[in-house]
This record gives C-alpha cells, structure tokens and sequence, in this order.
C-alpha cells in the first residue's frame, strides 16, 4: 500500500529524533522530571522507542499500533514539557511562550499522528 508523502516525513522526524537520544542524552535527562527513576536508561528507551515507532508507521502491517505507540508515548511526554514549564533549569532558560507553546504542539502532533488511523 502506497502512503501520503507526510506520513514517511512524520515517521522519519521521530527516527531522527530517536537518534539525538543517543547522541545528546544530557540534553534530554536535563529536561526529565526529578520524581522519574534512572533517567538515561529511559533517555534510550524513549529514543529506541521514537525510533521504532517511526519506521513502523512506515509498514502496512505495523503502521495502526505505531501510530497508537506515538500517541501513547506524546501523551506521556507531556510529563516532560509541564515539568520545563515548571522548573526554571529543566526549562532551559528558553521563553515561557515558546515552552507553552511545545506543550500545545504535542497536541498538533498527537492529531497528525492519529491522522493516518484512516489509511
């Protein structure tokens, strides 16, 4: 079966982003809650997740339980962007806009990613 040209896109940003997991950890268990355990092991975790689920969805037979893992796991990200906002060094001396802001895009990522339930 032939997809929308997004849908490889989508799947190739969250392989690209499983990546930096490995090759940048400190920078994402800078931005993980305090209350969460070993925080590299699940750095790796999520980024062997990204990975996975971004060429699942690449795959007829994978593409339906990839796009519910994305969301599961965008849903549980959401941990990670209300603790940037509410800590001052996991917020990375970024804008208070530009952190509400990626909190509100892991809604618009969630929408595109059960966009592609239908095909």
């Amino acid at each position: 079966m032939s997809y929308p040209w997004h849908l490889y896109l989508m799947g190739a940003i969250y392989v690209i982003a499983g990546i930096f997991h490995f090759i940048k950890p400190k920078a994402y268990m800078r931005i993980m809650p305090r209350y969460l355990p070993a925080h590299k092991i699940l750095v790796y975790l999520s980024g062997l997740a990204e990975i996975i689920l971004g060429i699942g969805v690449c795959f007829e037979s994978t593409k339906n339980p990839s796009i519910i893992g994305i969301t599961f796991m965008l849903l549980l990200f959401l941990l990670v962007h209300i603790y940037m906002l509410s800590s001052k060094k996991a917020g990375l001396n970024l804008p208070k806009w530009l952190l509400w802001f990626r909190l509100l895009l892991q809604f618009v990522l969630i929408w595109w990613a059960l966009f592609y339930l239908k095909y």
